[in-house]
């Protein structure tokens, strides 16, 4: 009784604390009928954002907003491929281009005065503006899908009864790189218009032009753009992104922050001589692959979307990262590098081959695919045996550092790289049966999982600033982000003291969680792992709660539309793999979806009690084109799994209990 009390307060003090932020917040951004958001501009607002957008070849980091009342914009353009040296981690050629920097149109003699009104994402960063005298102007900003190319599209309407003479100049800014500092020489930069001259606007036309950035090898020849293609290439992959895994919830801001987050986990992907590499991003991250973003965060996540470019992508980091195993089991790079040629171990042993066996292991079983798991399995045994023989006296996986690479303290051993190895050998048990791997072996690995679920208790189990959780390393006497791992590997035995310390004034921030406890530094990666965690031990309520806010001020706030990276660090970059962790709070917290074969999952679905139902429809896993529908059935659920062909299952069920489905 004591304890339920306490709980209780708890629970009531955080939602407290929770409440108190979200009243203080603004939300500076609304949801739009055409599945985006939108920020109308209100008299003189000052406000600047960011937003980042990727293709194969380039990706554009648009900075934009207003001043006073005015147009302010500037985009970082990246181009992965173009090579600097040294041809490091953040060799990709990158550079900045203001639009004041630009040569003025005028209209009727003036300069093209800007004042925007309205601005939009969906994919594309939208904006229209009233210009002097009476005009209208109207911009969309993307990057091209396959070509080192981004467009800023114009539509200039005249509003008013009389026409108006519009002069366009001869765009055609360029930055030539210096010859030494490329890996393949100079580097040609450019900006130009495809339309020039003077222009006779009559009351309700509309004029429209655009200005074409681009980056190239000063020896290759620049080929003709269509900016109407390339903006109906890039609304395809949207759409096409937006209509598979679609969730559908009460809450429309879950679901649109979750079909966001689709999109920035699958556009960050760049073709590099070798290979398709999906890739962090930020300006600083491009051309490689790390065993935490890619391997651990989005590669489990791709097959459920169905993305040919992001299947491709894991399985590529996969090859990568086998090409580096050795008889001797000295580590696997943390990163792979400059398009596969180099890579970076600067941390040392962060963990990664428990990162890559648990990535690798989930990801093969929801593909699918048994040539593919074939390929596969030697790079997960070879990382399995090679966390067995870091284990230590204690029984739990020694690391040089963790995936934060010395920024906070790891100790020896820390407690997200044993937990990351207990799941992987769970799942590389299901995936050796799968693969007619002998009994022993996997009867081995069911052994190991025990093991090292035991001494995850008894030496990382410790109360810390008075709750029952974990301590993340030997010495470690203060809350830290990543307790919340158990939770999300579903190691329940400390779930209540771990859930309690997480929404705490000791880590809980308005940004989500803090890194540690007392420190202003947050790292979305771990508030989106703790809150697939809550779900998971069945606390949906506290753990809706927080997700709701979280979105809201993600999507709707002052930096939107993706989960971000950390802060101060970065300037809460939109890394693209936190967005795939977005997506795994939604698939794997909330519906608690597990592959445990090549056409079978485990799931357990948490229907929030003021929700009466919730789909997840088109996903893609499992070698299927199929939908899961849960609806409210008294004081159980009633569950249907489907596709246009047959139903797989439907069933009615008690809350919390975990369903297996077939998919035969």
């Amino acid at each position: 009784m004591e304890n339920t009390i306490k709980n209780t307060l708890l629970t009531i003090f955080a939602l407290g604390v929770l409440y108190q932020i979200k009243a203080q917040d603004t939300q500076r951004w609304s949801l739009a009928q055409n599945g985006g958001i939108q920020w109308q501009v209100k008299g003189n607002d000052s406000h600047m954002d960011h937003v980042e957008m990727s293709g194969f070849y380039i990706s554009s980091i648009v900075h934009y907003g207003v001043e006073n009342g005015l147009l302010k914009q500037y985009v970082q353009l990246v181009f992965p491929m173009l090579r600097t040296i040294p041809n490091d981690t953040h060799a990709s050629l990158s550079h900045s281009i203001d639009i004041k920097d630009l040569p003025e149109i005028t209209i009727n003699g003036l300069p093209l005065v800007e004042h925007p009104t309205v601005f939009s994402l969906r994919g594309i960063l939208g904006y229209r503006s009233k210009i002097d005298g009476g005009l209208e102007i109207r911009h969309q900003l993307f990057p091209s899908v396959d070509e080192p190319i981004f467009i800023d599209k114009a539509q200039i309407t005249n509003k008013t009864k009389a026409p108006v003479k519009i002069e366009i100049p001869d765009i055609h800014i360029s930055h030539l790189t210096e010859k030494d500092k490329g890996v393949s020489g100079s580097y040609l930069i450019e900006v130009v218009s495809n339309k020039k001259g003077s222009y006779t606007l009559r009351p309700g036309e509309t004029l429209e032009y655009a200005l074409v950035y681009s980056g190239r090898q000063i020896k290759v020849e620049q080929s003709y753009v269509s900016p109407d293609y390339e903006l109906n290439k890039r609304e395809e992959l949207i759409d096409r992104t937006f209509n598979n895994l679609v969730f559908e919830s009460p809450d429309a801001v879950l679901d649109r922050e979750f079909a966001f987050a689709k999109l920035r986990a699958v556009e960050s992907i760049y073709r590099t001589k070798g290979g398709l590499m999906h890739g962090p991003g930020g300006g600083s991250y491009y051309a490689a692959i790390w065993a935490n973003d890619q391997a651990e965060y989005a590669n489990p996540f791709f097959p459920y979307l169905g993305n040919l470019a992001g299947n491709e992508s894991a399985i590529n980091s996969f090859r990568h990262f086998a090409r580096f195993m050795n008889d001797d089991y000295k580590a696997i790079p943390s990163s792979i590098i400059a398009e596969g040629t180099d890579y970076w171990n600067g941390a040392g042993d962060r963990g990664d081959m428990a990162m890559i066996a648990y990535g690798a292991s989930r990801f093969a079983l929801a593909y699918g695919k048994k040539n593919t798991a074939r390929e596969l399995w030697p790079l997960i045994e070879w990382c399995l045996e090679y966390c067995r023989r870091k284990v230590n006296q204690d029984g739990v996986v020694s690391s040089d550092s963790d995936e934060l690479e010395g920024r906070f303290p790891a100790g020896d051993a820390n407690l997200n790289t044993s937990c990351l190895y207990y799941d992987a050998l769970l799942s590389a048990s299901y995936l050796g049966t799968e693969l007619g791997i002998e009994q022993e072996q996997i009867a081995t690995y069911k052994k190991q999982a025990v093991e090292i679920k035991n001494a995850i208790e008894s030496f990382f189990g410790a109360t810390i600033q008075g709750y029952k959780t974990y301590r993340y390393y030997k010495g470690n006497i203060v809350l830290r982000a990543w307790i919340c791992t158990p939770l999300a590997m579903n190691i329940f035995a400390r779930s209540q003291g771990t859930i309690d310390a997480l929404f705490s004034d000791k880590l809980w921030t308005k940004d989500g969680l803090a890194s540690e406890s007392g420190s202003t530094t947050f790292w979305d990666r771990a508030t989106l792992y703790a809150l697939r965690g809550v779900f998971a031990a069945g606390e949906t309520k506290r753990a809706l709660d927080f997700l709701q806010y979280y979105s809201e001020r993600r999507l709707l706030g002052e930096h939107v539309p993706y989960p971000v990276e950390a802060y101060p660090e970065g300037n809460q970059r939109h890394l693209s793999a936190e967005s795939a962790l977005y997506c795994r709070v939604i698939t794997e917290g909330l519906w608690g979806i597990r592959p445990v074969g090549f056409n079978e999952f485990s799931f357990s679905p948490k229907l929030p009690n003021d929700w009466n139902f919730m789909a997840l429809k088109n996903i893609r896993a499992f070698n299927k084109d199929f939908s899961i529908e849960v609806k409210r059935d008294g004081n159980n659920l009633f569950v249907r799994v489907f596709n246009k062909e047959q139903t797989f299952l439907s069933t009615s069920m008690k809350m919390n209990e975990t369903l297996k489905c077939r998919l035969l």
